[in-house]
């Protein structure tokens, strides 16, 4: 496990009793307390792991565009990241470096700034936002997985209309928490983390951090034979969010 900032980053390897023999997924995490934001990425691999190094390069060599864009007011920052992001992906050169490389990855790009939480999704990553207001109605997984969708060898930006999911999200008053998975937790044999609810349980009788902690010992007690990454944090907004006018 690795903090970086607020963010906990949970790493599985996969289980060699039960046949893993490579480790394909991939994240990263850059975070600014006095710009309040977080900026995730997390990727899950196939065939090899030179898809997740190859777009996780990418975004590294972009980065100091990205974090310029978070600058300011969530409005304009966030309104940058639709086009900014796409635009990354889309990029004749990296593409051209998608079609030499083997293999493909699922990657789910998650940016928390101010209360508002945005995302960007190819594949069958998830998160989910934890929250009292949201639960009681039955609210939790902003994400679901979606298949057949990568970058890479194989790639979504090369067709004629690219597939992905975009999204914005006001975060509630008081603790929200924030949970990003690959697809390793999600098949665990014996218990049902494929349920939100269940890991809800683990994260608010533990805290994020010992409850990640619990959720990848779970994970290799019960011979996951995929590897498994996490990410996820805490954040307390202050601001009042939205509410119906009848109330």
């Amino acid at each position: 496990m690795v903090q970086v900032g607020r963010v906990t980053i949970g790493r599985f390897g996969g289980n060699s009793a039960a046949g893993s023999y490579k480790n394909e997924d991939g994240c990263l995490v850059w975070t600014n307390e006095d710009e309040n934001w977080e900026f995730t990425m997390i990727l899950d691999g196939h065939k090899t792991a030179q898809s997740v190094e190859l777009v996780v390069g990418h975004f590294v060599k972009m980065k100091n565009d990205i974090t310029s864009a978070l600058k300011g007011s969530a409005g304009p920052a966030l309104k940058k990241m639709d086009s900014l992001v796409l635009d990354i992906f889309q990029e004749p050169k990296f593409m051209e470096a998608c079609r030499k490389t083997t293999g493909e990855t699922a990657c789910l790009i998650v940016v928390r700034k101010d209360k508002y939480l945005w995302w960007f999704s190819v594949g069958d990553c998830i998160v989910h936002l934890f929250h009292p207001e949201l639960i009681a109605l039955g609210e939790r997984q902003l994400v679901q997985r979606s298949f057949y969708e990568w970058v890479g060898e194989v790639n979504t930006f090369e067709l004629p209309v690219p597939c992905y999911r975009t999204g914005k999200k006001e975060m509630r008053q008081g603790e929200n928490r924030i949970f990003m998975t690959t697809d390793g937790l999600t098949e665990c044999p014996n218990v049902p983390f494929e349920d939100p609810e269940t890991i809800q349980t683990v994260l608010f009788e533990n805290g994020i951090k010992e409850g990640v902690r619990k959720l990848l010992y779970e994970v290799k007690e019960n011979s996951v034979r995929d590897s498994t990454t996490i990410i996820a944090w805490s954040v307390e907004i202050e601001e009042t969010a939205s509410m119906p006018s009848d109330v």
